[in-house]
């Protein structure tokens, strides 16, 4: 399946429908993403301003969700899907679900930054990682929304394993931030929403990783949630020979 295959309707009106929520989803994912870079320069820059942007403007994120949904669901019962377009429609209405859950994930990033931010000790030694561990899965994301976009399995399949590095990356932190608070259990309170933070964070790279998964079933009809990601490469590999 392409983007192509928006197009094969007799229906005009149904080829529009199909392509305005797709518009959505990207436009929501969009406003994720920035919520998202937001979030973690709030926290990083201890900046109470843009983290009180970033609590207020979750509600967005929120009715773009609901919206699409409800679109999903009218075009379903009106349309009967069958085939690639009913695989389109679901993957949507998955992938809105994992982009309200990033927001809510962001929305908490935001919310420790207050919680850092109000501490009376300003020492940002516990923030060290958290800043590049945020850059990664803001990467992540917007590279399982491109692959969406361009419904590329093979960019899905190769974003997908990062997840992997993000979980490394987040045990790292974890270790430093433990060996912090034993050498100075003054510094519990405000290490301990860092871990929070950088447990969102994490989240969020699962979250991109199903994105990606939602993409592979979109494309190929196949359900890799229980697949290793080695077996899905090695069929796409496959797949692309066939095709030469």
């Amino acid at each position: 399946m392409d983007k192509a295959d928006l197009g094969h309707h007799i229906s005009q009106q149904y080829n529009q429908e199909l392509e305005d929520v797709r518009n959505r989803v990207l436009q929501m994912g969009g406003l994720v993403e920035q919520q998202l870079a937001d979030a973690v320069l709030a926290l990083t820059t201890m900046d109470t301003a843009l983290a009180e942007v970033v609590v207020t403007n979750d509600y967005k994120i929120n009715k773009l969700e609901v919206s699409i949904d409800e679109e999903c669901t009218h075009i379903l019962a009106r349309r009967q899907p069958a085939a690639s377009d009913l695989r389109l429609l679901m993957a949507i209405v998955k992938t809105i679900t994992d982009l309200e859950r990033i927001g809510d994930e962001a929305e908490r990033v935001g919310r420790m930054a207050l919680h850092f931010a109000d501490a009376e000790t300003k020492d940002t030694k516990a923030l060290v990682g958290i800043g590049h561990l945020g850059e990664h899965v803001r990467h992540m994301l917007h590279e399982a929304l491109d692959a969406l976009a361009r419904m590329d399995v093979q960019a899905a399949t190769t974003i997908a394993k990062e997840d992997l590095k993000v979980d490394q990356e987040y045990e790292n932190i974890l270790r430093q931030l433990m060996t912090y608070m034993m050498e100075d259990p003054r510094s519990i309170p405000r290490v301990v929403n860092v871990m929070w933070a950088a447990r969102s964070l994490e989240r969020i790279g699962d979250r991109a990783r199903n994105i990606c998964e939602y993409v592979i079933y979109l494309v190929r009809g196949k359900d890799v949630r229980h697949i290793s990601l080695e077996q899905v490469e090695k069929e796409v590999r496959e797949q692309s020979k066939g095709k030469n």
